[in-house]
């Protein structure tokens, strides 16, 4: 038999980033908890709105499935006399167990006989043990933060208000605080502020429908976005697309009600950035655009209650909007009375870090971390590249950015293309933030590549100069994030930057600031991107194995890195890559811990080692020359003809023989062997079977 569970958690408003990563928690507690609990469960849905937070459990078995569990004891040669008799130990583990002494057997174990109980447990009723585990799923949803209230000790996202906690029609008694489970909900806070009795899931639906309550995310979404799209094409537009504004306003509301609102279209004056922004960080409202993608004066807003007159709600929202497009045109008006060439002489007075100067600070050092960037990708943008790291930081001084932080950068680009500023500086002000996240789309161009290379370098260095180091989880300056846009931009862009000439001359920039060795540093943060770059490729699907040999074989260029990664990843596909491995691996293991020198043909006594030299000599140049033009695959397949000479060699020749200096030059003839190899990879990090 089988049934289902209800559990509804009736709340203040929760915040809406909160309530999606919560449901998929509890949802996971849950799983956990009926897995633990041997509870066989088919399926569990989660609902939520503001409000509240719900699971729903279907196919939940009535009572724990039966085990067997099998319980060690004492030694039996402790257990039992020389003549078989139970002695002291045994009866007493017996008496544990409870158990008579007739039920203990003998079993063989890796340390010898030992006896054991084996016992049948009767699974519970699921019931019965509902109360104390649901309460333990509740306290441990996550939250990135929680409260207390009132003079309760209780620890929870927001006030608790009800407990709807249901099994089979059965109440789960619950208690938190002075609050006890029934049940009962509630509907919605203005359209249906009044509770309702459910007797099960479908009830519940139903019910909660009835008093104005849209439970399901994805639901609300699709309302939004269908009245939305009718509403916005009425006007002969549609709805700019914003999964993030969807997403937080459907977590918003419990009813969604959607309006279509206008502001005077002499606000398109403003850049489209400043009224999207207007629109959607203070109002939460979605921009309509035209079949060109025009910006066109109306807006929706969605609203989580029903009004008797909705023109209303509507004319609110317009004043509402009109003064702060109002507030934003007055901005824009009074930066434009400056140049941002004007406030570079101002940034000396903004702190960027109190142990790391000014902004103006950050501009120098930027201007001469582009300016080593410049030289080794392109000359030709050097003048423009360093016009752009002059005027990047300038649009934080402005009014609007002031206004809307996440405008930084891309008020810098309209406010220099309005200026006559070169469109590549005025589009390299907007690039060197990005990317943004994680998986954040990439500067298009080369200057603001560099430029964002050199602004996210320049944080790193700066963080780690003075010991703000992340550690475990604690990274408040997003150092991996931008660690990893450096890797990006640079595998994306090809460029051929040396890694260790960047951070060294950037570490320079930072000597009178530093409070550590500029060469802990250097080592530190080169690791720290290596890492980065390692889990990156890993992500991707390349073999953990293949891209640690790669870049153990040295970090410096890393476009160069990830094609050797490339390369050696296709050769292991093929059939014989595992002997070829195997070879290489021992001849560096084998010279692993000697010195060697320069191999001296006069000493080649054996065949085997002449032939070995002799196909080294014929292959190294031509090994060489592919790796130095980044023929790395054709490098490989050379390579791979070393390996009958390697092999004959080992067979027939006595590497560690008696005489000191065959020996020595014997192992100089394998020392360049490996070398040569080790250009590509180190073997010795390759898994063999």
């Amino acid at each position: 038999m089988s049934g289902e569970l209800l559990l509804e958690i009736g709340t203040e408003e929760i915040p809406a980033g909160f309530l999606s990563p919560a449901l998929e928690g509890m949802k996971n507690l849950l799983q956990t908890e009926l897995k633990n609990q041997r509870i066989h469960c088919e399926k569990i849905i989660t609902l939520g709105t503001p409000r509240r937070l719900v699971l729903c459990a279907q196919g939940v078995a009535e009572k724990q499935t039966d085990t067997v569990v099998d319980t060690m004891g004492p030694p039996a040669k402790i257990a039992f006399d020389a003549h078989g008799n139970p002695t002291k130990a045994a009866e007493s583990f017996a008496l544990r167990q409870g158990v008579s002494l007739s039920d203990l057997g003998v079993v063989d174990t890796p340390k010898g006989k030992y006896i054991q109980v084996t016992k049948k447990i009767s699974g519970k009723e699921t019931v019965s043990l509902l109360p104390e585990f649901l309460e333990k799923v509740i306290f441990t949803i996550p939250f990135p933060k929680s409260m207390r209230w009132a003079n309760s000790d209780v620890r929870f996202v927001r006030p608790i208000k009800w407990i709807l906690a249901l099994f089979n029609n059965t109440i789960i008694p619950l208690s938190i605080d002075t609050l006890k489970s029934s049940n009962q909900s509630w509907g919605h806070r203005f359209l249906s502020n009044k509770p309702f009795t459910v007797c099960d899931v479908a009830s519940y639906l139903q019910q909660i429908e009835e008093n104005f309550v849209m439970p399901e995310i994805e639901k609300r979404k699709a309302r939004i976005q269908k009245d939305a799209r009718q509403l916005a094409e009425e006007v002969g537009g549609k709805v700019l697309d914003d999964e993030h504004l969807l997403d937080e306003v459907a977590n918003l509301i419990e009813y969604p009600v959607i309006l279509r609102g206008s502001f005077a279209p002499a606000f398109l004056e403003l850049p489209r950035d400043v009224l999207i922004s207007s629109m959607r960080e203070h109002q939460k409202y979605f921009a309509l655009i035209d079949a060109h993608g025009a910006l066109l004066p109306y807006f929706i807003v969605v609203s989580n209650n029903q009004a008797r007159d909705p023109q209303v709600v509507i004319k609110g929202n317009e004043r509402v909007l009109s003064a702060r497009l109002t507030d934003a045109r007055f901005f824009f008006r009074e930066d434009r009375k400056k140049t941002l060439f004007d406030r570079v002489d101002a940034l000396k007075h903004v702190v960027y870090q109190v142990k790391l100067g000014s902004l103006y600070d950050k501009v120098v050092r930027l201007t001469e971390i582009t300016s080593h960037l410049v030289r080794a990708i392109n000359p030709a943008l050097a003048q423009k590249t360093q016009r752009a790291a002059l005027l990047c930081k300038t649009d934080l001084l402005t009014a609007m950015v002031g206004e809307f932080p996440s405008l930084q950068g891309t008020m810098g680009r309209e406010y220099a293309l309005l200026e006559g500023e070169d469109p590549d500086v005025a589009q390299a002000l907007y690039e060197h933030y990005l990317p943004t996240t994680r998986k954040g789309i990439l500067p298009a161009s080369v200057i603001g590549s560099l430029l964002s290379i050199a602004e996210k370098t320049d944080n790193i260095l700066g963080c780690f100069s003075i010991g703000l180091v992340p550690t475990g989880t604690a990274d408040p300056y997003a150092l991996r994030r931008q660690a990893l846009g450096i890797i990006n931009i640079i595998l994306e862009k090809s460029f051929h930057l040396p890694l260790p000439d960047l951070l060294s001359r950037s570490i320079e920039l930072f000597a009178a600031k530093a409070t550590r060795g500029p060469d802990a540093i250097q080592d530190e943060v080169l690791e720290f991107i290596r890492v980065r770059f390692l889990n990156r490729l890993t992500a991707q699907g390349f073999d953990h194995d293949v891209v640690e040999a790669a870049a153990s074989a040295g970090f410096v260029d890393m476009v160069e890195v990830f094609e050797r990664i490339t390369a050696l990843q296709e050769l292991k596909k093929q059939p014989d890559f595992q002997p070829l491995a195997i070879t290489f691996k021992r001849v560096v293991n084998i010279i692993a811990s000697h010195a060697y020198k320069e191999v001296n043909p006069s000493l080649l006594a054996e065949e085997a080692e002449k032939n070995l030299y002799e196909a080294y000599q014929k292959l190294a140049i031509k090994v060489h020359q592919l790796i130095d033009t980044h023929d790395y695959p054709a490098a490989l397949k050379h390579l791979a003809n070393l390996k009958p000479a390697v092999d004959n060699f080992f067979d027939e020749v006595m590497v560690m023989c008696d005489d000191q200096a065959v020996k020595a030059n014997r192992l100089a003839l394998l020392g360049k062997v490996a070398a040569l190899f080790r250009r590509m990879a180190d073997f010795a990090k390759i898994i063999t079977e």
